[in-house]
């Protein structure tokens, strides 16, 4: 087992992985931009390293800067939580040259999946299909290929970032005159984010759910799916709340449990042909009519973990270091029974009576319910702290247990209830998504389970 980890990331995850360290006695190493002096990140950990001016590009993305901040601390290995550098190919090959852990799949499997093009091959390799979609990229200046595609493919299409992720880089196209826009459009979000300005076209399903499988896989050929998520509220292409098990119409009644068995060994071949090592997510997307289609990998923590782990009773993220460190897993995690329901809300700096608009402030008040054993925080903000504009407005995750559905909706609902949390920004009061969060628990298209990906920015748009 490791004695010293540095965590290559800030905010909630940041303080999430330092918790488990400590449970375990590692010791961790917190990075931080000048933004980031005072993070609660940086007060959990025990030794922090700055490693640069607020900018993500030249402080959290400088490889060079947190491979430093490792060998000068003396840390054995990198975790580096979701976003930012984990799914980059170059900062873990960076790592492992280095001489140091990665905790995070290998080069190979980074390779497969960071590509979604490549990641639809291999789905495809083990008969499991996405949706109609491209071959291979599309140049953003190869109209004439674009346009044969689409006609083939059929609208309404999505136009999607070839190396994306996060929602980012993606665009509905539904008349043929908006195609060129939408390339270019993506392409270019795809350079910046990413840098990788090639695109492919997917046909675009009208209401689809967004449901995920959580896997672990060990270096021995050890594999196991830990549960479904339901991720369908979205904005932005960006889940906002996450929930185990599924509540989908077809995963319910007498075939189920056959259905989700089905989904888990998908998931499982997708992985293993690409010798996955770690914890990752296989997305798919569902069509209104039940039928489902692999969309992604993502080769990483998720940031909806939580809800696997409060029905499952497993810390993936121990589970995550003690993989990087060589051990198997456990018949406890193998044969872990799922019990119960799990729901979480992200508490988002925004406001969605402005098309979900960033609202970046000072955090004057914060209270948060008291944590029990069917109620997590996870946060990586705190009183008197800002809310700067250069990073994800993610405030905190809270995540309920209940015995059924409706227990855990109750749960999670009286959480948001209980939380105060003013912001205050240059021009005044800031907003926060709360009583937002709370209309979606109480509407009927979430209580009953009916609700799709578009069904939290149509809430949005409603007069109250």
């Amino acid at each position: 087992m490791f004695t010293k980890i540095l965590i290559a990331n800030r905010g909630e995850i940041a303080c999430r992985i330092a918790r488990t360290c400590k449970r375990l006695g590692i010791s961790t190493v917190a990075v931080y931009s000048d933004a980031d002096k005072d993070a609660l990140h940086v007060r959990m950990a025990d030794e922090a390293v700055r490693i640069g001016p607020p900018p993500v590009k030249d402080s959290y993305l400088s490889i060079e800067a947190v491979i430093a901040a490792a060998r000068e601390t003396g840390a054995q290995a990198i975790h580096p939580g979701y976003g930012l550098l984990s799914e980059k190919e170059a900062f873990a090959r960076a790592v492992i040259d280095a001489g140091l852990a990665f905790i995070g799949p290998p080069l190979e499997a980074l390779a497969a999946f960071g590509d979604k093009i490549k990641a639809r091959e291999v789905a495809k390799s083990v008969g499991v299909e996405p949706p109609p979609g491209t071959e291979g990229p599309i140049a953003a200046d190869d109209l004439e290929l674009a346009r044969r595609e689409a006609e083939r493919i059929g609208l309404p299409l999505l136009v999607k970032a070839a190396g994306g992720g996060g929602g980012i880089g993606m665009q509905i196209v539904e008349d043929m005159a908006k195609l060129e826009r939408a390339i270019t459009a993506c392409s270019d979000r795809g350079k910046q984010a990413f840098g990788d300005p090639r695109v492919y076209l997917e046909r675009y399903l009208a209401a689809p759910k967004h449901i995920e499988v959580q896997v672990l896989c060990d270096g021995q050929g050890g594999a196991v799916a830990l549960g479904e998520r339901e991720c369908s509220v979205q904005r932005r292409h960006q889940k906002i709340v996450e929930e185990s098990p599924s509540a989908a119409q077809f995963f319910l009644g007498e075939l189920g449990e056959a259905r989700r068995d089905e989904l888990f060994d998908r998931a499982l071949r997708v992985v293993k042909r690409a010798g996955y090592v770690g914890a990752g997510t296989v997305e798919f997307v569902a069509s209104s009519e039940g039928d489902i289609f692999f969309l992604e990998v993502n080769a990483r923590l998720q940031v909806e973990h939580c809800v696997t782990e409060m029905v499952t009773g497993i810390d993936l993220v121990e589970q995550q270091i003690r993989i990087a460190a060589g051990d198997r897993i456990g018949s406890d995690v193998i044969g872990a029974k799922r019990e119960g329901h799990s729901i979480e809300a992200r508490i988002y700096a925004e406001d969605p009576a402005k098309r979900f608009a960033p609202q970046p402030g000072r955090i004057e008040k914060l209270t948060w319910p008291e944590p029990a054993m069917d109620l997590r925080v996870e946060t990586g903000v705190a009183e008197g702290l800002e809310v700067t504009p250069f990073y994800d407005p993610l405030l905190a995750k809270i995540v309920a247990w209940g015995r059924t559905r409706d227990e855990a909706i109750k749960r999670l609902d009286g959480a948001l209830a209980a939380t105060t949390l003013e912001l205050v920004g240059p021009a005044g009061p800031a907003a926060t998504n709360i009583a937002f969060l709370r209309r979606v628990l109480a509407s009927d298209a979430f209580t009953t389970g009916r609700y799709d990906t578009h069904f939290a920015e149509a809430l949005a748009k409603e007069k109250r």
